[in-house]
């Protein structure tokens, strides 16, 4: 066995302690991270909107293919069907998104929200993505559905005795010009829409509904004129309008926008086009 002397020892542990003193001062002190030039705004207080029981779920959903622009607005019933609660969307969603073709109710069971066939077997099963805010679905064949709330019994305000909502929901504000909710593409430039009254043509279907654009501010306001038989743009719900980059914008009470853009002859169509055709077409007054 071989013996150190002591001292010898002490000097090995003095040579480590100065090497690794040496390698401290080499290596860069770790900054704080820039300040940024202004406080960061507080963000929002979450407000939960995902249904906990199946009182909480039926009103209407938006459904969309994650990775595209294809998207449905659907209402879940609270009415029972041949296939769990019935379900209801416009025609064009079975174009917009195939996957509905086979889709014939919805069912909640253990929490967890599920489209399902006329088989009651489950095409879309849900689950909640951590931000608590949206449902998400992974199919057989790798693809990805999103399921988010627009406006649902779960997220009505509760009513205390005073008869004030406990947490009122203010409903989203317009996006500001600029905002990454304008379309981002080439300025098409051109002349704004006059304000004045227009009818929403769908696939072979003219005339659904009709809207007046009122002059004003931007945004300035839109007013659904009785009679719409257009549940689409009923759910949606427009409320203001604008005009930026050559782009007509429709702005929904919840914030979610409908981008147009101009063919000729008082047309204006969505873009992209995805889903059921639709146009908004300026007409007279008088008719």
């Amino acid at each position: 066995m071989i013996r150190i002397p002591p001292a010898r020892i002490l000097g090995l542990l003095a040579l480590l302690a100065l090497g690794g003193a040496v390698r401290a001062q080499d290596m860069p002190a770790a900054q704080d991270a820039p300040a940024l030039d202004g406080a960061s705004p507080p963000s929002a207080p979450f407000v939960e909107s995902l249904p906990k029981d199946i009182a909480g779920v039926p009103g209407t959903w938006d459904l969309s293919r994650d990775g595209s622009t294809r998207r449905c607005v659907m209402t879940l019933s609270g009415e029972s069907g041949e296939a769990g609660r019935r379900l209801f969307f416009p025609a064009g969603c079975r174009r917009a998104l195939p996957i509905l073709n086979g889709i014939a109710g919805w069912l909640f069971t253990d929490g967890t929200l599920r489209l399902v066939d006329k088989n009651v077997r489950p095409i879309l099963p849900f689950t909640r993505r951590p931000d608590g805010r949206s449902l998400v679905a992974l199919t057989e064949s790798g693809e990805r559905y999103s399921l988010v709330p627009l406006q649902i019994v779960a997220m009505v305000p509760a009513v205390p005795e005073s008869g004030m909502p406990a947490n009122p929901v203010a409903p989203a504000p317009p996006p500001p010009p600029g905002s990454s909710a304008t379309p981002p593409e080439t300025d098409l430039g051109g002349e704004p829409p006059p304000a004045g009254l227009y009818t929403l043509d769908r696939y072979r279907d003219p005339d659904t509904c009709r809207l007046e654009l009122t002059q004003g501010s931007e945004p300035a306001p839109v007013r659904v004129l009785d009679g719409c038989r257009d549940s689409g743009l009923s759910v949606f719900d427009p409320v203001s309008w604008r005009f930026v980059r050559g782009r007509l914008t429709l702005n929904a009470r919840r914030g979610h926008t409908v981008s147009l853009i101009p063919t000729g002859d008082g047309r204006w169509r969505r873009d992209p086009e995805v889903g059921t055709t639709f146009v908004l077409r300026r007409i007279d007054p008088a008719r």
